[in-house]
C-alpha cells in the first residue's frame, strides 16, 4: 500500500487553493493520521540537498571512534542530549508484557520482528527550538552537546531541524482541522517543547545480515515524528488494522508518524503508530551498492521528534473530550509522561552524582 503524498506547498500558498479544496485537503492529512498512524508530504522548505548535507555529516560522527562518541553520552539526564550507544535502548516489545499478549495474538505474516535484547543502534539527541525560562523538567530541557572537529555541527543541526520543525507545524495543523479542533490545537500545545532531532547511526559492516533488528517493534512517546529519506531502507509500520508494510519514502519526501502523545489528545481516535528497523533483502542490497561505490555503510535515520510542552497539560481536545474512550486519557503533565516512557525503556538514567 502506498501512502499518500501531501505537497504542502498548496496549504503554505492559501491563495491559490480555495476554502474547498484546503478543507479535503486538512481531512486527507487527519484520515491518513487516523487510519494508517503515516503519511509522506513533500515541503518546498526542506529539500533532498538539505537531508543529503545532514545525512553526510551524521555518517561521519557515527564513523567516529567508540571512545570518541562516548564522550558526548549523558545518562545522567535521560540520554536526552547527547549520544545514545548501542545496546542501552530496549524495545517496548521486550519489556510490555501487554504488547507482548498482542504480539501472540497477530497472524503470523504480519508479526514483527523479535529483538533479542537492546537495540543496536547509536542515537544522537540535538535539542531544537527556544526552551522555557521556568520548568518543572529540567532535565528534559537541557542544554545540547556539540563534539569536537565539527565545525559546522550547530548550524547543520539547526537548520535541518528547523525545517522539519516547520514541516510537523502545518501538518499540525492541517490535522486540528481534519479532526474538526481550532487550527491552532496542537501546535500552540508544541511551543517551548522539548523537540529533538534525533537521528540513528547503525553499522551495517558489523550488524548487516538480514534478519538484525537495529529498532524493535515500538511507538513513539511523542506528539509527531518525522523523518527524512535513509540511504538504506528498513523501516516497517502497522496499519491500524494490525497490516505491516514496508515503508518507501520517495526522494525529497519526508515521513510523518504518529506517536503516544497524539493518541492522548485525541482520546485515541488517532493511535500511536507501531513501527520497527530491521536488515531486510532491500537492505542487503543497498549494502552490496553501497560497498561497491565506496560509500557509508552506516545506515542514518534523518529523524526529529516533536513534542508537547513539558509543563502542558495531556488531555482530550475540544469534542474529543466527549469521547467513550476519554476516561483512558486523564490529565497529565506531558513532562511526567515522558518520563514514565523513558523509564519503561531504560532511557531514565540515575544521576551520576547521586
Amino acid at each position: 500500500m502506498d501512502l499518500p503524498v501531501i505537497d504542502l506547498s498548496d496549504y503554505l500558498s492559501t491563495t491559490a487553493t480555495s476554502d474547498a479544496q484546503l478543507s479535503e485537503l486538512c481531512g486527507v492529512v487527519s484520515r491518513s493520521l487516523r487510519e494508517t498512524g503515516a503519511l509522506l508530504v513533500k515541503d518546498p522548505r526542506c529539500s533532498a540537498q538539505d537531508n543529503d548535507l545532514f545525512i553526510d555529516m551524521m555518517e561521519r560522527y557515527f564513523q567516529s571512534p567508540r571512545d570518541f562518541k562516548l564522550l558526548q553520552e549523558r545518562p545522567h539526564l535521560h540520554y536526552q542530549v547527547g549520544v545514545t550507544p548501542e545496546g542501552v535502548e530496549v524495545p517496548r516489545s521486550l519489556v510490555d508484557e501487554e504488547m507482548q499478549e498482542k504480539l501472540r495474538a497477530m497472524p503470523e505474516e504480519y508479526r514483527p520482528s523479535s529483538p533479542k535484547g537492546p537495540d543496536c543502534k547509536w542515537r544522537y539527541m540535538w535539542r531544537v527550538g527556544p526552551r522555557p525560562l521556568q520548568t518543572k523538567f529540567k532535565e528534559l530541557n537541557a542544554e545540547p552537546v556539540i563534539p569536537e572537529g565539527f565545525p559546522k555541527w550547530k548550524d547543520t543541526m539547526d537548520s535541518w531541524g528547523y525545517k522539519m520543525i516547520s514541516a510537523i507545524e502545518v501538518v499540525a495543523e492541517m490535522a486540528a482541522i481534519g479532526f474538526g479542533l481550532p487550527k491552532d490545537a496542537f501546535t500552540s500545545l508544541m511551543k517551548q517543547g522539548p523537540h529533538l532531532l534525533a537521528p540513528t547511526g547503525s553499522d551495517l559492516q558489523t550488524h548487516g545480515r538480514e534478519g538484525t533488528v537495529f529498532a524493535g517493534y515500538h511507538y513513539d512517546l511523542n506528539f509527531l515524528t518525522i523523518h527524512g529519506r535513509s540511504r538504506f531502507p528498513g523501516l516497517n509500520i502497522w496499519l491500524r488494522n494490525g497490516r505491516k508494510v514496508e515503508v518507501k519514502v520517495p526522494v525529497g519526501c519526508l515521513l510523518i508518524q504518529t506517536g503516544k502523545q497524539i493518541e492522548w489528545l485525541t482520546a485515541g481516535d488517532c493511535i500511536a503508530g507501531m513501527h520497527e528497523v530491521v536488515v531486510t533483502s532491500r537492505t542487503t542490497d543497498a549494502i552490496k551498492l553501497a560497498s561497491e561505490q565506496n560509500r557509508s555503510l552506516w545506515r542514518v535515520s534523518s529523524t526529529l521528534f516533536a513534542h508537547i510542552a513539558s509543563d502542558a497539560i495531556l488531555k482530550p481536545l475540544g469534542h474529543f473530550a466527549e469521547s467513550p474512550l476519554a476516561s483512558k486519557y486523564p490529565p497529565l503533565c506531558a513532562g511526567e509522561f515522558v518520563e514514565k516512557e523513558l523509564a519503561v525503556i531504560n532511557l531514565k538514567g540515575q544521576s551520576k552524582e547521586s
